[in-house]
């Protein structure tokens, strides 16, 4: 098997379910199975990717990253999301060094093609909603495709992402998670959320980033879920699709979390469909939370990055209340192990500083083409987060500071 067979088994049993619902259009189950499908057939025939290759996509968020990412799963390709708010050359700079074979991409963004014959000359270019030159609109190419949507050797060890991360020193590294990685993290965003496949999930977050693709989006769908998807995060948008569209959950930052507050305050909304955020990012401010908790809605911190694809620690729906621990970011999860360790890699004891570590099938394979910044980080199957953190005798986590600081702007390393 591999990953996209979870969505097959959805469209198996419900395939005339709501999987996901975006600009008022809806895909269901079965729909959504059939893109899948044919998308993957299309990459296969057409443009010839196979096990290993790298597909970039450099949009807002859609229905077809999504897709996207299940086509390549498939395939055993690897989908590297490119983050739009970034500039030409830093555009450039992601294409090459990850050697892309294809690059899917909204027509906001088609300033990156004048320069790419020069930096990755055998990139080939598939517009979603456009007809670049020298190349092809999606839907069109979709059209009557036929083939073969499968590759020999596939299952779930295959890397399928790479996500390039800021960091806070030097050029963008490309974290290479496994499709297991999204297995993994799907079991742990299920568990502390109780995400049942009853769930509305709505998401406004980029998908670019490994918060907005996998705390809910990705486990939602393998549950067989509803999701509600916006192509960026806009407060009054928001906030309308809770008021009127009802979903169950959702994720956010600090950020997104005071705006949804501000918007509801000036509209009068009814946001308590919400049962709970998973907020992550960074530390989240406690008035935020208790804003939250006043409405009846639970914040669930979220701890990971790029490289934990992201969820390792984390608090839950039905345990103990962490609220009553303030600014803990809670327990490792059910296939995490962590531990706060000093400069010579031993573990301290309970509230002494120390460099938080992490370890379980959720962490990065490497740091593609960085063999030296892998062995930085992956160290005897421990990946070493830079985060300065303690323990309390109870075991939860709380994070202080990073090793290396940066400037966190909109829930992003800057």
């Amino acid at each position: 098997m591999d990953l996209s067979d979870l969505i097959d088994r959805n469209a198996a049993f419900t395939p005339d379910k709501p999987a996901i619902r975006f600009n008022g259009e809806v895909l269901t189950y079965g729909a959504l199975a059939d893109r899948i499908h044919r998308t993957a057939r299309l990459l296969k025939s057409r443009f010839g990717i196979g096990r290993g290759d790298r597909v970039a996509i450099l949009s807002l968020n859609r229905p077809d990253y999504l897709v996207l990412l299940y086509a390549c799963a498939r395939l055993g390709a690897m989908l590297v999301p490119v983050n739009w708010r970034l500039a030409v050359p830093e555009h450039l700079y992601i294409l090459e060094h990850a050697s892309a074979k294809l690059l899917v991409v909204e027509e906001a963004f088609a300033g990156v093609l004048d320069t790419m014959p020069d930096a990755v000359p055998d990139c080939r270019v598939i517009g979603l909603d456009f007809t670049p030159a020298g190349g092809v609109r999606l839907e069109d190419a979709l059209s009557g495709i036929e083939g073969d949507g499968r590759n020999p050797h596939i299952d779930t060890t295959c890397p399928l992402l790479i996500v390039y991360t800021s960091g806070t020193t030097g050029r963008p590294k490309g974290a290479v998670l496994r499709q297991d990685a999204l297995v993994w993290n799907a079991i742990h965003s299920t568990h502390l959320h109780n995400l049942t496949s009853d769930d509305h999930v709505l998401t406004t977050l980029p998908m670019f980033h490994v918060g907005g693709l996998n705390i809910q989006s990705t486990p939602a769908l393998q549950v067989g879920a509803t999701l509600t998807v916006h192509d960026r995060f806009d407060a009054a948008a928001a906030v309308r699709a809770i008021a009127t569209d009802r979903p169950t959950l959702t994720v956010v930052v600090p950020a997104t979390m005071a705006a949804i507050l501000e918007e509801a305050a000036k509209t009068g909304a009814d946001i308590t469909s919400l049962r709970a955020v998973g907020a992550g990012s960074t530390i989240v401010p406690q008035p935020l939370i208790e804003a939250f908790q006043e409405k009846g809605i639970k914040v669930l911190q979220v701890y990971g990055s790029t490289e934990t694809a992201p969820i390792c620690i984390y608090t839950r729906i039905g345990g103990v209340d962490a609220v009553m621990r303030k600014g803990t970011v809670g327990l490792p999860g059910l296939a995490c192990e962590a531990r706060v360790v000093d400069e010579a890699g031993r573990e301290v004891a309970p509230g002494v500083a120390g460099e938080i570590i992490v370890r379980g099938p959720t962490v990065l394979y490497e740091y593609w083409g960085d063999e030296a910044a892998t062995s930085d980080v992956l160290r005897n199957g421990w990946f070493h987060t830079g985060d300065i953190g303690t323990r309390d005798a109870d075991g939860y986590f709380y994070v202080h500071d990073r090793k290396k600081n940066m400037i966190i702007s909109g829930g992003e390393n800057v």
